[in-house]
């Protein structure tokens, strides 16, 4: 997130079986820090802790809260916590899910699950909630009607309301060594193994990939620097593919056999390649600390 993002709270809320499950994760999948099922009567201390911390760490200026009618009857104090956001002057947002009837009858049966205000029939427990949410559906921000929308379209519409600048990616870059096996998450694998081993030169072996003189003995390798033109083509042309097929999360592993020279350096330089172009990348070195351990073994 750029640092001069200014802070924005989403209260999710909304009938039971529209979708708020999905966007609590859609929102969580964009960087917000979530909330969920949240007690209205805990806004106020929520509010002040947040204010104490000011413009602050990231997690902290982008938060979502999901209040519901999960909460029994501390949901009837929803208003009254809308009414001291305003009296704060507490800036806030109110996304409300809703959907028509025969829809929320049949997710409801499809998945077994009981509605919260079900007395007879599960459409007594629709209609009774719908009541006690006419007021707060009033007051909301942005209305999405789910019921033609596949989880996909909602995460989409998710994204397009609530994404920090647009961006719609997360990608991680992590190195690892084959020697203690593949990471379990990731979504693509690069063997850099056909690069000369700093490992084999005494004076490199000591050092990793982000020592200046392990990172220029890799990148002064002319296959590194052609592997480096061709995977970048190929992540410009699979990163639009992803994101238009609702891909929150990538994750590139990069591998050698340690994870400590040439997967280090060259998972740092993808990521660095990556930021310049305004992606949102994480860079993770899974097996470097490993590796160092194990040679004071």
């Amino acid at each position: 997130m750029d640092k001069g993002e200014e802070r924005r709270l989403v209260i999710v809320t909304g009938l039971s079986g529209a979708g708020k499950t999905q966007a609590i994760r859609s929102l969580e999948d964009l960087g917000f820090f979530c909330i969920d099922n949240l007690p209205p009567s805990l806004v106020p201390g929520l509010v002040e802790l947040l204010n104490k911390q000011g413009p602050g760490p990231e997690e902290t200026r982008r938060v979502a809260l999901v209040m519901d009618i999960r909460g029994g009857k501390f949901f009837a104090g929803m208003e009254e916590a809308l009414d001291y956001l305003d009296q704060q002057g507490f800036p806030y947002e109110i996304l409300f899910l809703e959907a028509s009837d025969e829809v929320l009858v049949r997710r409801y049966k499809e998945t077994r699950r009981r509605h919260p205000l079900a007395g007879e029939s599960i459409l007594e427990g629709i209609l009774e909630e719908r009541r006690r949410l006419e007021s707060i559906k009033e007051r909301a921000s942005k209305i999405i009607d789910t019921s033609e929308l596949t989880p996909r379209q909602l995460k989409e519409e998710i994204t397009e309301l609530y994404g920090a600048r647009g961006q719609k990616l997360t990608i991680t870059v992590v190195s690892f060594g084959y020697k203690y096996g593949l990471p379990l998450d990731a979504d693509l694998v690069m063997d850099v193994r056909f690069l000369p081993n700093p490992y084999y030169n005494p004076a490199l072996r000591p050092f990793t990939g982000h020592d200046r003189c392990v990172a220029d003995f890799v990148l002064g390798e002319p296959a590194a620097q052609e592997f480096l033109n061709k995977f970048m083509d190929l992540l410009h042309f699979l990163i639009p593919n992803y994101i238009k097929e609702g891909k929150s999360h990538l994750v590139i592993a990069i591998g050698c056999t340690g994870g400590q020279h040439r997967s280090v350096t060259l998972a740092n330089k993808i990521g660095e390649l990556l930021e310049k172009e305004d992606f949102r990348v994480i860079v993770k070195h899974r097996d470097v600390i490993r590796a160092s351990l194990n040679r004071r073994r």
